[in-house]
């Protein structure tokens, strides 16, 4: 995303297909016959409206500024057979993993369309057909119709369009965990990042690397209790987390234990959020991460909490992670990798 770009993963447009061209009347002109057989041409169709995944956007910020699009009107038929030319088609480029459903529908009915690669295209409102001219109307017995079909209108829709980001790797967490920190360090992505909540307030890409493996994670913005229903930034950003691939949990244990709370209350929500959103999101492979432990004067009071966490869960490890001098980035993206790597494999099996 450009900087300076607003993100925007909801927006609500009208398409409008062009109409086909009318049939012509006409008939030849020649020397002493004033009114020659019929030679009126078809009209042109029209212009179709095409949404293509295009995986260089990552916003429909565009979309939701403009709110019409209208493909061109094919061109009426002419004279000596001649057909009228087609419309052209209109192209909307649109973010890959946006969905696109009919706006009038009810809220629960299917989606139109899912463009989850680049380059996929859905032809959301096909163009009308052109008219016949009146030569379509000559026959025998009928050699001079002075008469033509027009054209048919267009297709149109009323269409919602919803953007949900799709990554390897997906950075959930409390706000202020640490999650901007840590992809500022692994990838070329600058989010804000402040000592304060919510300072992300939408979701960022960045593109990582460890052992020559390439991998897209995602920062999905700051999660509170009832998120799953709305609450503070809500399910609007908990439905890009969907289409991760592995989900990377960052815990602060540093400032929970220096404060002498317990950070695994603080996993606790963010994992009852996620299983009550839906979308088997509980069935994702979890990196738990434990974060910020450079503030901490004595790291053993982390086995005790590690230990209690695999007995509350079926988390097998814990990492931990210093977001603010590195410690254990390495780690951690190799972590990752190997997820992503044995999700591949699944996927060829």
């Amino acid at each position: 995303m450009r900087a300076g770009d607003e993100f925007i993963d909801e927006a609500t447009i009208a398409v409008f297909a062009g109409d086909g061209g009318d049939g012509r009347i006409s008939f030849r002109r020649e020397k002493f016959i004033p009114r020659g057989g019929p030679d009126g041409g078809d009209g042109g169709r029209g212009g179709d409206v095409r949404f293509v995944a295009d995986r260089s956007l990552r916003t429909l910020r565009d979309h939701r500024y403009r709110r019409e699009f209208r493909a061109d009107a094919g061109v009426g038929g002419g004279v000596n057979q001649r057909e009228g030319a087609n419309g052209e088609d209109i192209l909307i480029r649109v973010p890959v993993g946006t969905t696109l459903f009919d706006a009038d529908a009810e809220p629960d009915a299917p989606a139109l369309a899912d463009l989850t690669a680049d380059s996929e295209v859905y032809v959301a409102a096909k163009g009308g057909r052109g008219g016949w001219g009146n030569m379509r109307f000559s026959t025998a017995t009928r050699q001079t119709p002075d008469f033509a079909k027009p054209g048919l209108p267009g297709g149109r829709a009323r269409l919602r369009l919803s953007l949900r980001l799709i990554a390897d790797a997906g950075l959930v967490g409390l706000p202020n965990a640490g999650k901007s920190t840590f992809l500022s360090r692994i990838s070329a992505a600058r989010p804000k990042v402040a000592a304060y909540p919510f300072t992300t307030l939408s979701p960022a890409l960045g593109v990582a690397e460890v052992d020559e493996q390439r991998f897209v994670v995602a920062d999905i913005p700051g999660l509170i209790e009832g998120a799953s229903e709305g609450a503070g930034l809500g399910d609007r950003f908990l439905r890009h987390v969907e289409r991760t691939r592995v989900l990377v949990h960052l815990v602060d244990v540093g400032t929970p234990l220096l404060e002498e709370r317990d950070p695994l209350t603080d996993w606790e929500t963010i994992r009852t959020e996620l299983i009550a959103y839906g979308a088997k999101l509980e069935e994702r492979p979890v990196i738990v991460v434990f974060n910020k432990v450079d503030l901490l004067p004595d790291r053993k009071v982390l086995d005790a909490l590690i230990e209690r966490l695999k007995e509350r869960s079926s988390v097998r490890s814990v990492l931990l992670l210093s977001g603010a001098t590195g410690e254990g980035v390495r780690e951690v993206l190799r972590a990752i990798a190997a997820e992503v790597a044995a999700g591949d494999g699944e996927a060829a099996a």
